[in-house]
């Protein structure tokens, strides 16, 4: 009898992406679903200024103060992006950025859609963009 592939290769992914996953090394690129999102906060000196209050308060801990991946406080043994470089790990849009955010990737950057407002999410993501990549 013949085993289908799926059930053969279904378990060596869920495998490999469980490691992954506990190595802190999510699966890496884009997310074409959150792409399509909209940043329905306009990108206003007020906005970037909220962003930068919630990302003091939440972010800088592992960040670091100025978004370089500095700040030293992942627990789960990873090492926390650089904010400010071309290297978007998880995508780069609006839509990306503030699903990374909300939803987390890993051990390392949990989901902080229980801590913060979605419009708080979209104030970190316009500070992002004020001292990060332009794209």
């Amino acid at each position: 009898m013949r085993v289908p592939s799926l059930v053969v290769l279904l378990p060596a992914f869920i495998y490999a992406t469980s490691l992954a996953g506990i190595a802190g090394q999510p699966p890496k690129g884009g997310n074409p679903v959150a792409a399509q999102l909209k940043n329905p906060v306009a990108k206003t000196p007020e906005s970037i200024a909220a962003g930068r209050k919630v990302y003091q308060r939440l972010c800088a801990r592992c960040h670091g103060p100025n978004a370089k991946g500095d700040g030293g406080g992942a627990g789960g043994g990873g090492i926390p992006s650089d904010l400010t470089d071309e290297v978007w790990d998880h995508g780069s849009t609006d839509g990306e950025i503030f699903t990374t955010i909300h939803d987390g990737t890993s051990i390392d950057m949990e989901g902080y859609a229980e801590q913060i407002t979605d419009t708080d999410l979209w104030h970190i993501v316009n500070y992002l963009r004020s001292i990060g990549p332009r794209k």
